[in-house]
């Protein structure tokens, strides 16, 4: 059986190489607004993740995913990689299966590595959505998968947003309910067996979060748990600002500014 051809945007045609990660997972298409603004001095890369097939998915393919990609479309570079939310985790997996073809790693609301930051989130997103819609959402997640990402989508901007500018969705592409669950499936047991976040004393790379103040995942906790692997890991945080800083109105500038600087600085960008 062949492999599937995967869709990958393209911004910008000089200047070192970023690849940036989408999250969900299974939710490809809404980093264009960043790749446009980074894309005056990078060429940027912006992949659609492999959606649900005949094979589960894992962390493991999604990470040969990228390192095919890059192998390909930027062969003998250290690209950085620009996660977001359940791409940050990616970004995070690969560098340290990888630490060699990575080059600096931003992590944009990384999710969770562990049980404590990972009840917090839980707890948060209860309380902003409140208990009647949690209930629908809990429903669907065992009776229907389309709709759980349909009420997810309904339901968690209120939780995840401070003060949201308009959102051009038709730059997103489809939801993928399957590569969704199977991968975040995948990624709690590699939890669960230890393998992450050890795995990240691997990385060589220099690193940093960018963090909203709103955002439901908790940012401080998470750098936290990170840190004792990642040492030099630095760490951001905005306010007003909810899970994605790109949309947000008294943040983006802030946000981009940061990103942009923090990249220049590591990549030799004049």
């Amino acid at each position: 059986m062949s492999e599937p051809t995967l869709t990958c945007r393209e911004y910008g045609n000089w200047g070192p190489t970023l690849l940036l990660i989408h999250g969900g997972p299974g939710a490809p298409g809404n980093l264009a607004p960043v790749a446009r603004a980074l894309a005056n001095r990078l060429h940027v890369l912006e992949p659609f993740q492999r959606a649900g097939g005949a094979e589960p998915l894992t962390v493991a393919r999604h990470v040969a995913d990228m390192h095919g990609l890059i192998a390909s479309r930027c062969p003998g570079e250290r690209p950085a990689l620009v996660g977001h939310s359940w791409g940050a985790m990616l970004a995070l997996a690969f560098a340290s299966a990888h630490p060699d073809e990575a080059g600096p790693i931003a992590l944009i609301g990384c999710g969770t590595f562990d049980p404590a930051s990972r009840a917090h989130y839980r707890k948060t997103v209860d309380e902003r959505i409140g208990p009647e819609n949690m209930a629908l959402v809990a429903k669907a997640r065992a009776t229907d998968r389309e709709e759980h990402i349909r009420l997810m989508t309904q339901f968690y901007p209120r939780a995840d947003r401070f003060d949201p500018l308009p959102e051009d969705a038709s730059e997103h592409g489809p939801v993928d309910a399957k590569a969704h669950e199977e991968t975040w499936s995948d990624m709690m047991r590699c939890q669960a067996e230890g393998l992450y976040p050890a795995a990240f004393s691997r990385i060589a790379s220099p690193a940093i979060m960018l963090h909203g103040s709103f955002d439901p995942h908790p940012g401080r906790m998470i750098f936290e748990g990170l840190r004792p692997f990642i040492p030099a890991l630095e760490y951001r945080e905005f306010e007003r600002c909810g899970h994605y800083p790109w949309l947000e109105r008294a943040a983006r500038e802030e946000f981009f500014a940061a990103l942009g600087g923090w990249l220049a600085e590591r990549m030799s960008l004049s």
